[in-house]
């Protein structure tokens, strides 16, 4: 029994394999604020709970449209955003690199929260679960910041880092869930695969 990856992120794809299940990556045409169905911009007043919980939720749908207009054949579709809260702010991925060298200083030497929520559908059911994860980083100087930015692995990643590549040298501590930190966590989508009936 394979499955439908609504997302164009090689992590998901490999956490995917870590537990064996087969799935197809349904890609989109880009990042998800490029495609007008999906909306990843904040609301106003919209908390990070809230927040990535309905980006999960869009990206879900949207994948169940994509699947309608490419004519594929019917299966599970799994989708999940991930972001980042520090202070009651919302922290995505940086849209430039300067901006990624800001949101690494903020980081510095603090505590946040990482948000992953995961949707799997069968195009009439729509099941969610949240992982929430607390990531401490050491404090950080201002040129290895640099030469991390200037490494590209910044790019593209909720918070301007990844946990899986050397970033980890960063983080002090994490309390939660580590696949959840890097964009998809493994028990809570085993959790709603085995609610659809799939074997693990």
């Amino acid at each position: 029994m394979s499955i439908y990856l609504a997302s164009n992120s090689p992590r998901r794809r490999e956490l995917l394999h870590q537990i064996h299940v087969r799935h197809e990556a349904l890609l989109f045409r880009g990042p998800g604020r490029e495609d007008h169905d999906i909306n990843e911009d904040v609301r106003p007043g919209e908390d990070a709970f809230t927040y990535v919980q309905r980006v999960a939720r869009a990206k879900a749908e949207g994948g169940i449209q994509r699947m309608h207009w490419r004519g594929l054949p019917p299966q599970l579709l799994l989708a999940a955003d991930t972001t980042l809260e520090l202070d009651g702010e919302i922290i995505g991925k940086p849209s430039s690199p300067t901006h990624a060298l800001e949101i690494l200083r903020r980081l510095s030497g603090r505590t946040h929260q990482v948000l992953t929520a995961v949707v799997l559908t069968d195009g009439t059911r729509f099941l969610q679960r949240l992982s929430v994860s607390q990531v401490s980083f050491r404090r950080l100087g201002d040129e290895e910041i640099h030469h991390y930015v200037s490494s590209g692995e910044a790019a593209d990643k909720a918070g301007a880092y990844g946990i899986q590549g050397r970033a980890a040298i960063f983080i002090k501590e994490i309390r939660g869930s580590y696949s959840g930190i890097m964009g998809l966590p493994l028990f809570e989508t085993a959790a709603l695969l085995q609610e659809f009936g799939y074997s693990l």
